[in-house]
């Protein structure tokens, strides 16, 4: 195989596993609002999926760019472009913290999407503001905390919720796994280097519709073929809902700077991979893209994939990320990403994602200090709570049964359960740092992140008392509850500092 054959299925290959990669996370995306709270898909196929898509098709151009550029600097012709797609953690954690319950809040979709696009602008602004302190963000929060409350959403978000829709589809998603897992996991090859991930989407695909006509899918509907023009328009009209979208900032900035440090480090392993990009560039354009995205429809940001050095070693250049950019774009204007959207299964799909959700877990324990396992542990458990309340809000939905009609016993487990889900990520962050420096006896910086919690505690902005995860000031609430839990914060960094003085 000459060098031409073997840099075009390189180039082939890399184009297909960044191309799909982020046609699963809007599968995944449409799957998780159309599904689990009924929202329509109308909005997502003509308006979200076009605007999200502004985004991979601006980041991509730009990133193809930015390695033309480098190519030219350094006279090499294999300088392989940073791969940018959507963020997969945080598009899923948008899908179930903020969009769903805000759709089974307001029973509004048009009100909703803007809520979304509202969320994917703070998500902007944070990153732009981050653009140019992440370094110093990275080295003042811990990883445990940092990447612990990411790795919950990667166990729970992306393991165990895909994991559902396998056994929805067994037999498709059993075949899917089977493949996707010996390819990736394994890391086998098929006949004739055939890319696996293609082969287990067509094949998967197939078997679905061959069951689902045959009347073996209960949930079987014919899709639709037709492809309509879903042309984005620049709107501002958005804006109007960042009163309403406030109470979801908590969420917004660590997704924001969870982006941003991941750009960092993948940033740096180009550079041992030998392309060295300047790292304000790289993060600025993820910044501008998913700023843009919201202007356009979008609701979830875009990022630089890990994984650049396994592109190079496919043997690709800059050519991927042009094609993918392109395809993205220009395919969501003219139907054609809808259309993929609504021909692959979710059980198809979901091999992948819970491939990507193990991938943070084990980036979680593996940059963090042997001894900090325990902070990444327990950075899961407000994720474990938020899943458990999402699926506990389905049950109670479907049986038009509302909290306050439980047992009494019931109501203080659904109040508590409410309490820890909300503001999980920034919960999540705080508590995994403040174990991370109670294991390294930094007793002071320990009672530093339980008296942010307190403060924060205060105003909603984790454990909000109001079932919706709402920020407030303390006094429009006429509960205890909030006062109660900042005590108990509070009283927590008293003893972490009383300790402290009688260690030293």
């Amino acid at each position: 195989m000459n060098n031409d054959t073997t840099r075009f299925w390189g180039e082939t290959t890399a184009f297909l596993a960044l191309f799909l990669d982020n046609v699963g996370v809007l599968v995944f995306l449409s799957a998780i609002l159309v599904c689990t709270f009924n929202y329509p898909t109308d909005i997502i196929l003509t308006r979200m999926i076009p605007g999200t898509a502004m985004g991979i098709f601006f980041g991509d151009l730009i990133y193809t760019a930015l390695a033309f550029r480098l190519a030219k600097k350094t006279g090499r012709r294999n300088v392989t472009a940073m791969p940018l797609g959507l963020d997969t953690p945080s598009t899923i954690g948008i899908a179930y913290a903020i969009l769903g319950p805000a759709y089974l809040a307001t029973h509004d979709a048009q009100l909703t999407w803007h809520i979304g696009m509202a969320t994917l602008f703070m998500i902007g602004i944070v990153k732009i503001f981050c653009s140019f302190c992440g370094a110093w963000i990275q080295r003042v929060i811990p990883t445990a905390g940092l990447l612990g409350s990411i790795a919950g959403v990667g166990l729970l978000f992306l393991g165990f919720l895909p994991l559902i829709e396998i056994f929805n589809e067994v037999v498709v998603g059993m075949v899917a796994m089977g493949l996707i897992f010996s390819m990736l996991v394994g890391r086998m090859q098929l006949p004739g280097r055939m890319p696996g991930v293609l082969v287990a989407v067509i094949l998967g695909t197939g078997l679905h519709f061959v069951l689902g006509y045959g009347g073996y899918l209960p949930e079987f509907t014919a899709p639709s073929l037709e492809m309509k023009l879903c042309i984005p328009v620049f709107s501002v009209a958005f804006l109007k809902t960042l009163p309403q979208s406030i109470q979801y900032l908590p969420l917004a900035i660590p997704f924001g700077i969870l982006t941003i440090i991941g750009g960092i480090n993948n940033t740096e392993s180009a550079r041992l991979a030998g392309d060295d990009y300047r790292t304000k560039d790289i993060l600025l354009t993820e910044a501008f893209t998913s700023l843009v995205a919201a202007f356009f429809g979008g609701v979830a940001q875009t990022t630089p994939y890990i994984g650049h050095p396994a592109y190079k070693k496919m043997g690709a250049t800059w050519w991927y990320t042009l094609l993918t950019g392109i395809l993205v774009g220009v395919g969501a204007v003219i139907g054609l990403m809808s259309l993929f959207v609504g021909l692959i299964p979710r059980a198809v799909i979901a091999p992948i994602f819970i491939f990507i959700g193990f991938e943070i877990i084990h980036q979680a324990y593996k940059e963090s200090p042997d001894a900090h396992s325990p902070a990444v542990s327990l950075s899961f458990l407000p994720v474990i709570a938020s899943l458990v309340v999402i699926i506990l809000n389905q049950f109670l939905g479907a049986a038009a049964v509302t909290p306050d009609k439980l047992p009494v016993r019931l109501q203080v487990l659904y109040s508590s359960l409410t309490l820890l889900s909300n503001g999980f990520i920034v919960t999540g962050l705080l508590w995994g740092s403040m174990l991370a420096f109670l294991i390294e006896h930094k007793a002071r910086l320990a009672a530093l992140c339980a008296m942010i919690c307190a403060g924060l505690t205060l105003f909603g902005i984790i454990h909000s008392v109001q079932p919706t995860g709402e920020i407030y000031f303390p006094w429009q609430i006429p509960s205890q509850a909030h006062y109660m839990l900042a005590l108990a914060y509070f009283l927590f960094s008293c003893i972490l500092m009383t300790l402290s003085e009688r260690r030293e």
